[in-house]
């Protein structure tokens, strides 16, 4: 199914949605939730000021977007490192992990965001701007799940690969880059698909602390046009929109792994 097609069919889901929405207002059953008036009109695209506050919400989505995959590939990297550490036949190292792991994962990532934000300039004297407060929380929060992923995944590979790998003389590094690691990234890319969707719904959080993603647009687009029901319902579908989309890039990317071995 091509890229396209997904998208649409998509857009389909979403107009339907808006549809039975509106099929909803216009009943009058006298119930609290049929007599409300919904007010679509706010994002009406024939209407000036309807077209206006489509373009204001729909652009936070590439702040959203980009926010995710600074943050996921941040993770993966200090989680691959992490999970390395783990394994380590160093006692040291293994303390290491063992302290990252559980420490970052029982801190909330909203009070570590905040804590970063409002912390490091009062203890190191650095101040972070949103962005990169929303990213660096992000991916030390979900690298301490990530470090957990690549440890199983890296244990999944069977012990005669890593000694067949020395006994033709390749050193540790070599071993796990051109032995371990690829076989491990066939077993752990679904969870690291499901990691990439848990960042991007937790990048809403990054609204309080003022980064213009989806969710503080739709914050501001409520205190101006004071329709929550009508603006968060959007904000739903497109969160639905964006995620449905990203995980059938995922299965097609696990397909193609399996094709190709």
């Amino acid at each position: 199914m091509a890229v396209g097609e997904v998208i649409r069919r998509l857009s389909v889901l979403a107009a339907s949605c808006l549809l039975l929405a509106g099929c909803g207002a216009a009943t009058d059953g006298g119930a609290g939730a049929s007599s409300y008036n919904w007010g679509w009109y706010i994002f009406n695209p024939l209407q000036a000021k309807g077209l206006s506050n489509l373009q204001f919400l729909l652009g936070g989505m590439w702040w959203t977007i980009l926010v995710s995959v600074c943050a996921i590939v941040l993770s993966v990297i200090i989680g691959a490192l992490v999970a390395v550490a783990g394994l380590s036949t160093r006692k040291s190292l293994n303390r290491v992990n063992r302290l990252y792991v559980e420490l970052f994962r029982a801190i909330p990532l909203l009070v570590l965001m905040l804590w970063v934000f409002y912390g490091l300039p009062v203890i190191i004297g650095l101040q972070l701007g949103v962005f990169a407060t929303g990213v660096l929380s992000l991916a030390i929060s979900d690298s301490a799940f990530e470090a957990e992923v690549f440890r199983a995944g890296i244990q999944s590979v069977p012990k005669g690969q890593v000694e067949a790998a020395k006994s033709l003389g390749l050193g540790w590094s070599l071993t796990m880059r051109l032995v371990v690691l690829p076989q491990a990234i066939k077993v752990i890319l679904p969870a690291l698909g499901n990691q990439f969707v848990y960042v991007l719904k937790m990048s809403s959080l990054i609204s309080v602390i003022g980064l213009q993603e989806l969710t503080r647009r739709a914050n501001e687009l409520n205190v101006s046009e004071y329709r929550p029901l009508e603006t968060y319902t959007l904000l739903v579908l497109e969160y639905l929109v964006l995620i449905l989309f990203v995980s059938y890039l995922v299965r097609r990317m696990e397909r193609r792994m399996a094709t190709a071995h």
